[in-house]
């Protein structure tokens, strides 16, 4: 059976690579801008839906300068 692969999943899956290394690095207003042309692809993609909101979140709040990229809640 043969996969079928198609362009589209392959410009997701560039776009959310890109923005999660610019996320990385804390570069959140392009990592929103890069997770936002993901889900413009694919509006249900989870990881880019999470990652968008956490790009966000650490936009309003930064992390501390020790942030490893591990998100950690704040409340339940």
């Amino acid at each position: 059976m043969q996969s079928m692969w198609t362009r589209e999943q392959d410009e997701l899956l560039k776009l959310y690579n890109e923005a999660l290394a610019l996320y990385k690095n804390r570069k959140w207003a392009e990592a929103i801008e890069g997770f936002k042309k993901a889900l413009s692809i694919k509006p249900d993609d989870g990881p880019s839906k999470l990652y968008l909101e956490r790009a966000q979140a650490y936009q309003k709040n930064p992390p501390d300068d020790d942030w490893d990229g591990v998100f950690v809640m704040k409340t339940k």
